[in-house]
């Protein structure tokens, strides 16, 4: 849409654009698609159905950060809000993707759930005004992960006991890309530790406490996302 341009909203976006921000006509606004387009512009009138949106400049295109962390978290069994608390924490973190790990002790994850956890990763992008949207990828069982872990230079596996996070850092070299795997509540087994290892994946501790899925991926993704910065800083 170009300057000028006019775009129907209703729906979902039309009740929280008016009923929860209290947006009326010739309020300015901006839109993005979470694709990194923003567009600024004001609303031009309001009724029953919707409102109407014109758009007072161009689109501008902001490209996406350097760095891309893709999350890979058996946390399909987790209750009381707890999956939609590591969604929403990894998409304001800056997350690539988020894809739920499906273990022998995490097998299934309901379709429904995928649907809900979805609409969280949006409502968290629009409020931490995010432009990038977080990637939501289909479960994924650990045989299938294996590829995509020999595939990547860097691979981050969480497990107890293992060489403290920092230390690993400081041996590892900057890459632009990498993957981060958590396993589920119960842990892995010794088999899918084992067999992601050998495919490739860097055996990494966080700390001497047992902590929940959600905690120790929301503790390794800011670890991760605070080095790449300061390694993508030294090599600019």
């Amino acid at each position: 849409m170009l300057q000028g341009g006019v775009v129907r909203v209703q729906g979902d976006e039309f009740w929280h654009m008016t009923k929860v921000l209290r947006l009326r006509a010739n309020d300015r606004v901006e839109l993005f698609n979470g694709k990194g387009s923003l567009i600024q512009g004001l609303i031009q009138s309001v009724d029953r159905s919707g409102l109407d949106f014109v758009a007072l400049e161009d689109p501008k295109l902001v490209l996406p950060q350097n760095t891309q962390w893709h999350v890979f978290a058996g946390f399909g069994t987790l209750k009381g809000g707890r999956a939609d608390w590591l969604v929403e924490k990894c998409t304001e973190l800056g997350a690539s993707s988020l894809t739920p790990l499906l273990t022998e002790r995490s097998p299934t994850i309901s379709e429904n759930r995928v649907d809900r956890l979805q609409r969280v990763n949006m409502a968290a992008a629009k409020q931490c005004q995010r432009l990038h949207e977080m990637i939501m990828n289909p479960p994924v069982k650990v045989d299938g992960l294996l590829a995509l872990v020999a595939q990547s230079k860097l691979a981050f596996l969480a497990t107890a006991e293992a060489t403290p996070l920092v230390s690993a850092l400081t041996s590892s070299g900057w890459e632009s890309s990498g993957l981060i795997v958590v396993g589920p509540e119960g842990d892995f087994t010794e088999k899918e530790v084992s067999d992601l290892m050998e495919a490739g994946a860097i055996s990494v501790g966080l700390g001497p406490h047992r902590l929940r899925v959600e905690t120790a991926t929301v503790a390794l993704l800011a670890t991760l996302m605070l080095w790449s910065d300061s390694q993508k800083a030294c090599h600019s």
